[in-house]
């Protein structure tokens, strides 16, 4: 897959509406999507739509009734502006699904995001409950094997009445009433220490991003291979990308180094994740929400490329985004510049380095992968 590949934005007809879909975004293919579209019926004036993935759930709706689509995926965001930016009744906005306006809609839909923790879908319930107005409705639809009854039995609590109205094999559908008040918010910001090169970091992060709560041993192994590789350390001066940073576990390493750190990252909960860790350690560095490499200006070139890329996508396995970040390191990388990435042992990324760079390297090897390729 080549970085054009990856970026275009394919159109999907769904009714008198066209959707567009690409590599990286979720929600297309997604039986929990395509079954709560299919039974999805509006109520009131406005919705909102707390995890809309590339909006297939709420093209129902918008024939009908506003629709608000929050949505933290920079991916999905590329989507949903190609598809519902001229549409008048579609308001396609960033932002994490607890910070929905309070008391504002007579309709919520959410598809549980079970793959982000169940931390990040209690607080997506909340949201849920937070936004409706009394007597407001929550559409909720979710999978038996990945938390469904649970988080449902949260959601009465929260909301009041509710009911289980359609099911397809483990897939489930609910509606709930809003009868009771929503309780205060707790604060969704939790952290962690964690001492890398000789130094302690203090990580901040919040719920749904990569690792939280600890420093992950993939990213713990780049950076003691990165040292073996470089004995000084010394990046003091160069400038250093961390594709897909997260709450920045690679990140602050270097800028604490002295190097012109800069992360591009998907997810919006992550991106405020690693500006929050940057300033709780008294560090500066360049964090951008970007699909991939596209929020970094075009003549942006490094010394030095990281990555412990995801490759998960809903919770199913898909290397379109790590394979995305490979092409883009050899993009982006000056000559002589080196890439360095950590994987689990089982994922086939050597053919796509040798195929990139033409140069390979493997660095360590202990449960996980560090593999090395130059410019």
């Amino acid at each position: 897959m080549t970085l054009a590949d990856y970026h275009r934005l394919l159109p999907l007809q769904h009714g008198n509406t066209r959707l567009f879909v690409k590599a990286g975004a979720r929600g297309y293919p997604d039986p929990r999507y395509e079954l709560l579209a299919r039974v999805l019926e509006p109520f009131g004036e406005r919705a909102v739509d707390l995890n809309p993935g590339v909006g297939l759930a709420s093209v129902g709706l918008l024939e009908q009734i506003a629709v608000d689509l929050v949505e933290p995926s920079r991916a999905c965001l590329r989507c949903l502006e190609e598809s519902f930016t001229a549409h008048p009744r579609a308001r396609v906005l960033r932002g994490l699904p607890w910070e929905a306006e309070a008391e504002a809609y007579d309709q919520a839909v959410l598809v549980i995001p079970a793959e982000r923790g169940s931390r990040y879908v209690e607080l997506a319930l909340w949201g849920a409950a937070h936004s409706l107005r009394p007597g407001g409705r929550l559409w909720l639809a979710g999978d038996t094997k990945k938390g469904f009854e649970a988080y449902f039995k949260q959601a009465r609590a929260w909301l009041g009445y509710g009911l289980v109205c359609h099911r397809q094999g483990s897939l489930r559908v609910a509606v709930l009433e809003k009868e009771n008040p929503t309780p205060p918010p707790s604060t969704p910001w939790e952290s962690f220490a964690a001492e890398v090169w000789g130094r302690r970091f203090s990580f901040c992060h919040l719920p749904g991003t990569f690792s939280g709560g600890r420093l992950d041993p993939a990213s713990r192994l780049l950076l003691h291979a990165f040292r073996q590789d470089h004995p000084a350390a010394d990046v003091k001066g160069r400038t250093v990308l961390d594709l897909g940073g997260g709450y920045g576990g690679l990140l602050l390493p270097f800028a604490a180094a002295g190097a012109s750190v800069t992360t591009v990252e998907d997810d919006w909960g992550s991106v405020l994740s690693a500006q929050a860790s940057l300033r709780s350690n008294g560090l500066e560095g360049r964090v951008l929400h970007s699909d991939v490499e596209e929020a970094l200006p075009a003549a942006d070139r490094f010394d030095i490329i990281v990555s412990n890329p995801p490759f998960h996508l809903g919770g199913e396995v898909v290397l379109d985004v790590a394979q995305a970040f490979v092409q883009a390191a050899r993009s982006r990388l000056r000559s002589g510049g080196r890439f360095y990435l950590v994987a689990n042992s089982f994922l086939k990324y050597e053919p796509l380095l040798e195929a990139a760079f033409g140069n390979l390297s493997a660095l360590q090897q202990e449960g996980y992968k560090v593999l090395r390729s130059e410019a």
